[in-house]
């Protein structure tokens, strides 16, 4: 009944029948059937306001709307809310039966490391014996059955139809990015959260938040949301590890390399057979690599033990795990020795990260050549400083096509040379074909040199004007490293 899926939604007024049996829940008008419930929200380059009358027309037996349309038609039920976006995640909870409250729901938030923590979560639990479901930017999974990914976090109906399928299948625990664009546009209203974890806070999404300080609002919202019944575990080596948790009600924790805390943890070697940690009193070799992942780690073993996991097995479990694709991910030329990493790395902090990494790696003179773009129709601000960094931190460099979407190609790179100390210009390349700037890069390796390719990661695909062109830099670097070694 409508009036059961309306139940806590804020209602400013009703239109017709409430007392109705309804069928779907809809927020693109081009979906709608008769007898569906179409929610028109106000989103960032569309307003489904724009679109009440065609929902109408193809059978909508509700609509839900801040503000009613010039026409009411008899038939339909209009209810208008104060927000339609937060009415949708209140509706959506209720409609498939609050299915966050039947799973012990775990979100990740933070510029850089969601998608690991939250995927080492779901493969640790699983590994423990239990059955899970995940909701992450590589892809969604219930169980052993993976469904891809469209948004970091999907929409309000989307995400309460996934968790009650995780729900219906018997999975105990959900382990979910939340992305500041999630929390911002109430994709995440109405879920219950048994735990927070919060990873780090750098540059990125300006384009969106337009500002920095309302990007770390927008960020500490989650937790401020979290209930008394969760925790709220933090990374207090983030400058602003602690501000995050500032007004939780939730159960406050930390994790640390560098200070005391809750969960502390200390590198004891990092190389490329993973890292020997101490955590606590034991010592255990990861085979994840790096100093970002000693901080995935922490963040991983902090929140299992905050949801009543024993300390030994879950170290024990975590020593044999290994990372998300597209992360820090690695292969070796088997004649010439040269590596290939590919590494979603798209901020400037975490292409730093990366490259940090690899000069822990290097043995001797191995030269560093880095391949790296930025995104079309996305923060404008960081392309001058991604190149710096790279110019920085490379030998070589090769500025090319991340995913340029509806801009030219060569206006985004044009702004990433701008970043380009002067006295650093001639180690660098602009080469806009993204295959072509792989194909350089292993051309000016010598035996042994490090190639990163940043930027992409686990994607298949490049958007160029609104389509999508297969591509994966993997499989890219891997036939091209094949024929270098001919």
């Amino acid at each position: 009944m409508l009036r059961d899926i309306l139940y806590s939604v804020s209602i400013q007024a009703v239109h017709g029948n409430s007392d109705i049996t309804v069928n779907e829940l809809r927020i693109d008008s081009r979906t709608v059937r008769p007898g569906d419930v179409f929610i028109a929200i106000s989103g960032v380059h569309t307003n489904g306001h724009e679109f009440i009358d065609k929902a109408v027309e193809q059978g909508a037996a509700a609509v839900i709307c801040e503000r009613l349309p010039d026409t009411l038609q008899e038939q339909v039920c209009y209810v208008m809310v104060a927000d339609s976006t937060v009415a949708c995640g209140i509706m959506a909870d209720n409609y498939y039966k609050h299915p966050s409250h039947h799973l012990q729901l775990v979100g990740v938030t933070g510029t850089n490391g969601k998608t690991t923590i939250a995927t080492l979560l779901f493969r640790l639990y699983t590994q423990l014996g239990f059955k899970c479901g995940l909701l992450s930017t590589v892809q969604n999974q219930v169980g052993d059955t993976v469904i891809p990914a469209t948004h970091t976090t999907p929409d309000a109906v989307s995400l309460n139809a996934l968790l009650a399928r995780m729900v219906e299948e018997g999975c105990q625990y959900a382990f979910m990015e939340v992305s500041s664009h999630a929390i911002h546009q109430q994709r995440i209203a109405g879920l219950k959260f048994a735990g927070g974890i919060f990873s780090n806070i750098t540059h990125d999404h300006l384009d969106y938040h337009k500002t920095f300080d309302e990007y770390i609002r927008v960020k500490k919202s989650f937790f401020d949301g979290l209930p008394n019944t969760a925790f709220a575990i933090t990374n207090i080596d983030d400058k602003r590890g602690n501000v995050m948790l500032q007004n939780t009600k939730a159960r406050k924790a930390a994790y640390s390399l560098r200070s005391m805390a809750d969960f502390k943890g200390k590198i004891l070697e990092n190389n490329l057979t993973g890292l020997i940690m101490q955590i606590g009193e034991q010592e255990v070799h990861f085979r994840l690599i790096g100093e970002f992942n000693a901080y995935n780690l922490l963040a991983v073993y902090g929140a299992a033990v905050l949801l009543g996991q024993d300390k030994h097995a879950v170290l024990q479990a975590l020593s044999n795990l290994q990372g998300a694709e597209g992360r820090f991910d690695y292969i070796l030329s088997a004649k010439e020795r040269v590596m290939g990493i590919i590494d979603y790395a798209h901020t400037p902090d975490a292409l730093l990260n990366v490259l940090a990494t690899i000069k822990n790696l290097r043995k001797g003179n191995e030269q560093v050549i880095t391949v790296v773009g930025c995104g079309g129709d996305r923060d404008r601000a960081k392309r001058p400083v991604m190149a710096q960094v790279a110019a920085e931190h490379s030998d070589r460099v090769i500025l090319t096509s991340d995913n340029p979407r509806s801009e030219a190609p060569e206006t985004i790179i044009h702004e990433m040379e701008a970043g380009v100390p002067v006295h650093q210009r001639k180690k660098v390349l602009s080469i806009t074909d993204r295959k072509e700037a792989i194909k350089t890069a292993i051309s000016l390796a010598n035996p042994e040199d490090i190639i990163l390719v940043a930027g992409k990661g686990h994607e298949k695909y490049q958007e160029i004007k609104g389509v999508k062109h297969p591509f994966d830099d993997k499989a890219v670097l891997q036939e091209m490293m094949k024929l270098m070694d001919k």
